[in-house]
C-alpha cells in the first residue's frame, strides 16, 4: 500500500480507494451504486487527462464509458496541499442545477451519480479531447467560434442569481479559504518557502517588488475579501483553459469544483487573465468583453483588478503553468498586472 493510501484509509477507513489497478473493487462499487449494470463488466480503466483537484479515471464497459473522481483530503497534483472533501458535493450541486438549463447542460457533462459518503462522482464521458492548455504555447490559438461558445456558458452562468431566484447552492467556503490563500496570500509573502528561480532562473528577483510593494498588497488584501464574502451569483470559480475541454462535439466545461456564490467579475476576470498571458489576439480579448452579458452589466473595474492578482499569482505562486515566455515577457506581464490591481477602488 503506498503512502498516501494509506494516509487516506487511517483517515477514512471505510471510503473505498479509487485506483487505475482495481478492477475488481472498483466493478463492485459501481454495480452497487447502479452506475453500471449488475451483470456489466469492466474492460478498461484509464487516465483521461491530468487531473489538478481529484483522482480522476474513465471506466469502460462492454455497454459505456463513465468519468469517475474521488475528492482526497489533498490536492491530488499537489499531494502536500491539504483540500477539503467535500468539493466534490459542490460540484454535483453545480451539475444538479442544470437539469432545467439545456442551454448550460450541453456544455457540460452529464451527472450520473453522486456519493457523498466515498467522495465520489460518475459523470458523461464527453468523449476524447484534450484541455485548452494549448493556448499557453507559442503560435497556438483559438477560434473565434470557440470562444463565443466560452463566453455565452458563462454569461448564462452568470444569470442565476440567489437574489432574484430560488438557488440553494453550498457556500463552498473550505474550497474558497483554500482558494483564497493561493490566489491573494501566499504569492505575496516574501519568505513563503517556493524559490522561483526553480521555475525560471531570475523569477525570484523580479518577484519581490511586488511582495514588497505595501499598496499593492493592500489593494490585494480588499479583492481577496471580496472573494471569500457570499455574493449573489454562481460563478465556475476557476475558469481557465485547464477547465475548458475541445472534444469532438464541441467545447466542453469541467472541473467546477471551486463553484460558489460570487462576483461574476471573478469568472470573467480570470478568462481574460489567461487568455492575456496566452498572448491572444487582441480581437480575442476584445469579442470577451462585447459578448459577455451581464443583467445590469458589470464592474470593469473590478474584472480589471481581479484579471490582474491572477496574472501576479500564477506567475509568481505555486499554481504554475506551462508559460514559455521569456523572464522579460513575465516582466512585462507582472508591470501590466499590478498596475489593473492599483487602479482599483472600492465601491
Amino acid at each position: 500500500m503506498d503512502e498516501l493510501k494509506e494516509k487516506f484509509h487511517q483517515q477514512y477507513p471505510n471510503v473505498f480507494y479509487l485506483t487505475l489497478d482495481d478492477f475488481d473493487g472498483l466493478q463492485h462499487y459501481l454495480r452497487q451504486r447502479g452506475w453500471i449494470e449488475a451483470d456489466e463488466e469492466i474492460i478498461l480503466i484509464e487516465k483521461p487527462g491530468e487531473g489538478n483537484m481529484n483522482m480522476v479515471v474513465r471506466v469502460l464497459t462492454g455497454r459505456k464509458k463513465v468519468i469517475i473522481k474521488q475528492a482526497r483530503p489533498w490536492v491530488q497534483k499537489y499531494p502536500q496541499v491539504a483540500a477539503p472533501v467535500v468539493r466534490t458535493a459542490s460540484e454535483a450541486a453545480f451539475y444538479q442545477l442544470f437539469a432545467v438549463l439545456p442551454v448550460l447542460l450541453e456544455a457540460t457533462p452529464e451527472l450520473v451519480g453522486f456519493d457523498s459518503e466515498q467522495f465520489m462522482l460518475a459523470l458523461e464521458d464527453v468523449g476524447e479531447g484534450s484541455d485548452y492548455t494549448h493556448l499557453y504555447q507559442k503560435d497556438s490559438s483559438i477560434t473565434p467560434e470557440e470562444i463565443s461558445v466560452l463566453v455565452k456558458f458563462i454569461s448564462r452562468l452568470h444569470h442565476i442569481r440567489s437574489d432574484e431566484q430560488s438557488v440553494a447552492f453550498p457556500d463552498n467556503q473550505e474550497m474558497k479559504e483554500l482558494n483564497h490563500e493561493h490566489i491573494f496570500n501566499f504569492p505575496f509573502q516574501e519568505e513563503n518557502g517556493f524559490n522561483l528561480d526553480d521555475v525560471q532562473l531570475g523569477l525570484q528577483e523580479i518577484s519581490l517588488p511586488y511582495k514588497q510593494d505595501e499598496e499593492l498588497k493592500a489593494k490585494i488584501t480588499q479583492l481577496g475579501q471580496r472573494y471569500l464574502a457570499t455574493g449573489t451569483t454562481l460563478l465556475h470559480g476557476d475558469y481557465y483553459p485547464g477547465s475548458w475541454l475541445k472534444t469532438t462535439t464541441g467545447v466542453c466545461i469541467i472541473d467546477p469544483e471551486f463553484a460558489f456564490m460570487g462576483d461574476p467579475e471573478f469568472d470573467l476576470g480570470v478568462m481574460i487573465a489567461h487568455l492575456t498571458m496566452a498572448q491572444s489576439e487582441p480581437e480575442i480579448i476584445q469579442q470577451v468583453i462585447e459578448e459577455y452579458e451581464q443583467p445590469g452589466g458589470y464592474n470593469n473595474s473590478l474584472r480589471q483588478a481581479f484579471s490582474g492578482v491572477e496574472i501576479l499569482r500564477r506567475i509568481i505562486g505555486l499554481a504554475q503553468l506551462p508559460l514559455p515566455l521569456s523572464l522579460n515577457e513575465k516582466r512585462e506581464l507582472l508591470a501590466q498586472a499590478a498596475e489593473w490591481v492599483l487602479q482599483y477602488q472600492e465601491s
